[in-house]
């Protein structure tokens, strides 16, 4: 039962950070009973230095247009442990099937910008317009630049049809956002990705919140303190040369499919 000094307990107030100056410490976000768990402050600058900052201290943008520059880091967390990724049978078999096309790729960083874009423009369930605004389109594109930000691109003879794009600091990776023209598009995307991760030792993806589709592939919760530790470990190793990967089917067919 809720007393009443939880009913009616203040609104935290949510820092505004300026241009230089660090954002705050994650203990610091607001708790599971506020209005929104997990926001620690807002700004109105969003740079590649301020992302790259930002993701080595577990905190991503997330704002609509119209709104400042809102920076989370909730708890618990939302991850893909790479072993636990669900290779579901149905998706095996659109992979098996797409891959006897003539011309079908996965790669990597072929084109970020148009792939950022095509995120920002696809639909989404339940949503009016996107949080891919073009001042966070910038900012990514110039960490791309920086060799922080990827894609990961399925191609059918040279054409973009699905895609994502993530951010990498070391080996810690973290998801950022996907969209797809294909049935199984994204998920195919994402199993490569994952291949790779597994490829390089890489032992999680962040995915930020929890989402029913995000479960169904094997991501959970994990204590924020967790996900904290996994990105200094993460960050310390050597860096992958994604535009030199390529999906690994071994690795993926070595997981325990669901069926």
């Amino acid at each position: 039962m809720t007393s009443e000094a939880e009913v009616h307990s203040p609104t935290p107030e949510l820092p505004w950070i300026v241009e230089g100056q660090p954002l705050p410490p994650v203990s610091e976000a607001w708790g599971a009973r506020s209005p929104a768990p997990g926001l620690l402050a807002a700004s109105s600058d969003l740079s590649a230095q301020r992302l790259m900052d930002a993701y080595a201290k577990g905190v991503f943008p997330w704002f609509n247009a119209g709104q400042p520059v809102l920076w989370w880091s909730p708890d618990p967390r939302m991850v893909l442990r790479t072993h636990d990724f669900r290779f579901h049978r149905s998706l095996q078999q659109s992979l098996k099937r797409w891959s006897l096309t003539p011309d079908f790729e996965l790669c990597f960083d072929r084109d970020f910008s148009q792939v950022i874009r095509r995120c920002a423009t696809s639909p989404r369930a339940g949503q009016k317009g996107t949080w891919i605004v073009p001042q966070m389109v910038a900012a990514y594109e110039d960490l791309h630049r920086m060799g922080l930000a990827h894609s990961c691109e399925m191609r059918i003879r040279g054409e973009l049809v699905a895609g994502l794009y993530f951010v990498a600091l070391g080996r810690a990776v973290f998801g950022e956002s996907m969209f797809t023209t294909v049935t199984d598009g994204s998920k195919m995307t994402l199993a490569c990705l994952v291949s790779v991760c597994l490829q390089h030792g890489v032992a999680a993806i962040d995915c930020q919140q929890n989402t029913r589709h995000l479960a169904s592939l094997g991501a959970c919760e994990i204590p924020r303190s967790d996900f904290l530790r996994s990105i200094d470990a993460g960050r310390e190793q050597a860096p992958i040369d994604w535009a030199q990967q390529s999906l690994n089917w071994q690795l993926l067919t070595s997981l325990m499919a669901t069926p």
